[in-house]
């Protein structure tokens, strides 16, 4: 196949995670409430560490993939943000830095990509190390529904068409699932799509990632037990509050100081 540019799998993550309906103003908001120093754990290619800078706070932004880091350095570095940004490659269920945050998020269902309930609980137990006392977690994880997650499993599902920067081209995105519901874990093979304006695909890349999928009432129970008070717990980014129906939660937890 005639390829006329071999991009990266982080362009392409870049090009088709345009996140979740409000997200990145939740976070700021938050951020510039906090006045910073932030910290993001999953930052990922910078969307949210960015937007967050963009406001004038100091922003911490932890990844363990450095190919993504690359990208969002780069794209720190044309928006006049460096002296705002810092990157670091680490795993966020392992990170042991100097000093402490008023504020931690975790956006997009990062905080999912932990595949055992012993990282989560290793991950919270950093994230409140890192916290100043009477600091905040924010995060976000979506609400597994059995129904849905049947209906997926083993079948190539049509996640969207996306736009790339500065061309007429298109990225089309496909998943394919299977699921091992013994330990919630969901592992994915995404395909990309990409197509000149007649039509013709120019580059096909396929790429694996797994997640931990997390109820609810799992989730507080982990966040109480390493020392987390749930102060804010939304359906989505407006602060809706979660019930029922919700299909995404939003949580905002306190650092707890024990006597």
């Amino acid at each position: 196949m005639l390829q006329d540019h071999m991009y990266q799998w982080p362009d392409y993550y870049d090009w088709t995670s345009e996140g979740l309906d409000g997200d990145v103003t939740y976070y700021v908001d938050l951020a510039m409430k906090a006045k910073g120093p932030v910290m993001e754990l999953g930052c990922g290619t910078g969307r949210c560490s960015l937007g967050m800078a963009q406001h004038g706070v100091e922003v911490v932004g932890v990844d363990k993939q450095p190919e993504m880091l690359a990208v969002a350095e780069k794209k720190a570095t044309e928006m006049g943000l460096s002296n705002r940004c810092q990157w670091i490659c680490e795993d966020m269920s392992t990170l042991n830095l100097k000093r402490r945050f008023k504020l931690v998020v975790i956006p997009y269902r990062s905080f999912l990509h932990l595949l055992h309930v012993r990282d989560q609980v290793a991950a919270l137990q950093v994230i409140r190390h890192h916290l100043e006392d009477g600091g905040c977690l924010a995060f976000n994880v979506f609400v597994p529904e059995i129904p849905q997650l049947v209906e997926e499993e083993g079948r190539l599902v049509h996640r969207g068409v996306f736009s790339v920067p500065g061309t007429y081209q298109t990225v089309e995105v496909y998943d394919y699932t299977e699921f091992d519901h013994f330990r919630q874990q969901a592992d994915v093979i995404r395909y990309y799509e990409r197509y000149e304006k007649d039509g013709r695909l120019l580059e096909r890349l396929r790429t694996r990632f797994s997640m931990r999928y997390v109820f609810p009432t799992e989730l507080f129970h982990l966040l109480r037990l390493t020392g987390f008070e749930v102060v804010g717990c939304y359906g989505d980014f407006r602060r809706e509050p979660f019930g029922p129906e919700s299909t995404e939660l939003v949580i905002e937890a306190t650092k707890m100081v024990h006597d």
